[in-house]
Parts: structure tokens; C-alpha cells; sequence
């Protein structure tokens, strides 16, 4: 069962990003601030949940939160500043965007840069573990597999509407085909020379 707070009687944003790994689209982060006594019993880790449980869970997170963000960083800034900066920049943009200022931040993973006044605290596995966190998890992944929904249509031979922009087999072998566009992240090296794809056998 999800832990309702880290600590108590502190107004805590959950944060969370979707796509970090992603050979192409941009790198999503969300910040959620839930009512005290939320419950959901579907409510947990985005990867944990079937996309229709994802789907049914945003509304009400958006709906139920006292405060929720999700902001988004593109290809072409990740390739300027790096991916790891990137995320820090998504998620420090999701949580200037609340309408209540937080008092600590529960960051999923290991890292964080610190956030300008506000405290926060690293997890690991922290999607699974705290509410607010797996609620910024499902806000994230949504609004991510959304848009690359979106741009599946400009793009559909490297059938990101399955893919999601994963490096995927399927889409490696697209990018060795097609090459390119502007929605991939080049500095990530999956240019076709720069990839092992295999071939009948071999």
C-alpha cells in the first residue's frame, strides 16, 4: 500500500518524469499535490498499470490534487544541455507551474538539483512507494504517450504510437530506413551507422 506522505503535516509534491530513455520526443516531468487522505487502490507506479488504468486515473488525479503540473523539455533542448539536465529542467518547470508553493519535494530516483527555497527528498523506487510520486508518475506517462499519439501521425513509419520513441528493434530498424527527424534526439548516438542492428542470422 502507497505511503499518503513522507512527512507529516508538510504539503509535499510528488515529481516524476516519462522518457528519459526515449530515442525520440521530448522528456516529460509532472509535480503532484494530493489531498491528505487520497486513495485510489489502483493508484501506483505508471510502468505497474495498464495503459487503461492510466487512463482513468489522470482525470481523477487532475480533478482530486490540491495542485498538479506537467511540463515538458523538447529534442532539441535535450541535445543542447544533456538529458539528465533536461529532466532537472522539466521537473523544476512542473513545479514553478503549481498553484501552491510545496514545502518539500519527493523526487523518484536518485537525483535531483535542488530547487530554488524548496527541500526535497531522493527515493528510489519512489513511484512505488508515496502516493504523490506514483500520482506525477501517471500524469507523466499520459501526457507523453499522448503526444507521441500525436506525432505518430506526422511520422507513423517508426510507429511511435507502439514504441512511445523507445529504442526499440522496430524502431532501430526505422531509423536505419528513414533516418532522422527533427522529433529524435541526436546526441543520443542512434544515428544508423552508430547502431547494432542484426540481420537474418547474424
Amino acid at each position: 500500500m502507497l505511503q499518503p506522505f513522507y512527512q507529516p503535516n508538510t504539503l509535499e509534491a510528488g515529481i516524476d518524469e516519462a522518457g528519459r530513455g526515449c530515442y525520440a520526443g521530448p522528456v516529460f516531468a509532472a509535480a503532484v499535490i494530493l489531498p491528505p487522505h487520497f486513495h485510489h487502490p489502483l493508484l501506483n507506479d505508471s510502468k505497474q498499470l495498464k495503459a487503461k488504468d492510466r487512463e482513468m486515473l489522470r482525470p481523477l488525479i487532475e480533478q482530486e490534487a490540491l495542485a498538479w503540473s506537467v511540463q515538458q523539455v523538447n529534442p532539441a533542448e535535450i541535445d543542447r544541455i544533456n538529458i539528465l539536465q533536461a529532466t532537472y529542467k522539466a521537473m523544476h518547470a512542473a513545479v514553478a507551474a503549481l498553484s501552491l508553493r510545496p514545502e518539500l519535494l519527493l523526487v523518484d530516483g536518485k537525483w535531483f538539483k535542488p530547487y530554488k527555497g524548496i527541500g526535497h527528498q531522493c527515493i528510489i523506487k519512489g513511484d512505488a512507494t508515496y502516493a504523490s510520486i506514483a500520482a506525477a508518475s501517471i500524469l507523466a506517462k499520459t501526457w507523453r504517450d499522448e503526444f507521441m499519439l500525436r506525432i505518430h501521425a506526422e511520422f507513423p513509419h517508426y510507429n511511435w504510437q507502439q514504441n512511445k520513441g523507445y529504442g526499440t528493434l522496430e524502431h532501430r530498424h526505422a531509423i536505419a530506413q528513414f533516418g532522422l527527424c527533427h522529433h529524435h534526439r541526436k546526441s543520443f548516438n542512434i544515428l544508423p551507422s552508430q547502431i547494432d542492428i542484426p540481420f537474418g542470422n547474424g
